[in-house]
């Protein structure tokens, strides 16, 4: 990776740099992509096509499921009571004041 130094004005050092706490990033990722984004925006319709079909072709070896009573004694039953259990976990949260 080449490094380059650029000198930014204080105003736009503050809006990046708060830009990217908002983003939970650092202002070096933030304005990397930015120009990732401005100067290089037709990467993607430079990539050549391929003839492995779908994406979901191509992720096909690396999709799976697996059953929680593997790892689970009766298994995790997650998708049962999931609205309730949501709502106690945000009354939680807002109990601990941190929503």
């Amino acid at each position: 990776m080449e490094t380059m130094t650029i000198t930014l004005t204080p105003e736009i050092a503050r809006v990046l740099t708060e830009h990217a706490r908002r983003q939970g990033t650092t202002p070096e990722r933030i304005a990397r992509d930015c120009l990732r984004e401005r100067f290089l925006p037709s990467i993607m319709t430079e990539i050549p096509p391929t003839d492995q079909g779908t994406l979901a072709d191509l992720l096909a070896d690396h999709i799976g499921v697996i059953s929680s009573s593997e790892h689970v004694s009766g298994g995790a039953q997650m998708s049962e009571n999931s609205g309730k259990k949501f709502s106690a976990g945000l009354m939680k949260k807002r109990q601990e004041g941190r929503l």
